[in-house]
């Protein structure tokens, strides 16, 4: 395997430094290997008041070589899932705005990106027969990627302060007030 460059390390040691929302459950994954020559991935729960209100997973990819279809050598690949109301779900303006979480997060944060892409999925199902006794579900799906500017580990913070309010945002947690920094839970001493 190549060596790892510098910078991608610096994005390694972001993430792992990264003080997430008290709500996000992280846990480091295992990355596709076949992608990219570097990849990092993680996945996450959004957990409130012991409640499992949605999930996804983060793929940060890199080829020092670049990558034409991409539009550079990073790429972020992400999938976000949560549970919604009914009436939410037939809204015929929710895959729009579910795009918008993740285009208002990147522009909160500055996080600057390029060739944009995914897709949004809001499904109801209903049980029946022998399975009517299941309760109805009501769901919303993003799977997007978009190309970060990453020239230092402040760019990689901005575009994961972006996927966090993405992960929040999805499963209907409202983004942190400007000027509120998540602190970690560990104290120093």
């Amino acid at each position: 395997m190549a060596e790892s460059p510098r910078l991608f390390d610096e994005a390694v040691a972001a993430l792992q430094a990264m003080h997430w929302r008290p709500e996000l459950v992280i846990e480091e994954i295992p990355a596709p290997q076949r992608i990219a020559p570097h990849a990092v991935a993680v996945a996450a729960e959004v957990v409130s008041g012991g409640d499992d209100l949605g999930n996804g997973r983060l793929v940060l990819l890199h080829d020092p070589a670049g990558n034409p279809s991409w539009d550079g050598d990073f790429r972020c690949v992400t999938y976000a899932r949560a549970d919604v109301d009914a009436e939410m779900v037939a809204d015929p303006l929710l895959t729009e705005v579910g795009w918008s979480w993740l285009t208002d997060a990147l522009e909160r944060y500055d996080a600057a990106y390029t060739a944009p892409s995914g897709t949004v999925t809001a499904v109801s199902s209903r049980a029946f027969g022998a399975m009517s006794a299941d309760p109805s579900r009501a769901e919303v799906e993003i799977r997007a990627s978009w190309t970060p500017v990453i020239t230092s580990s402040d760019d990689v913070t901005r575009h994961l302060m972006s996927w966090s309010e993405l992960l929040c945002t999805t499963a209907g947690l409202p983004p942190l007030p400007e000027g509120v920094v998540v602190m970690s839970a560990r104290r120093r001493r």
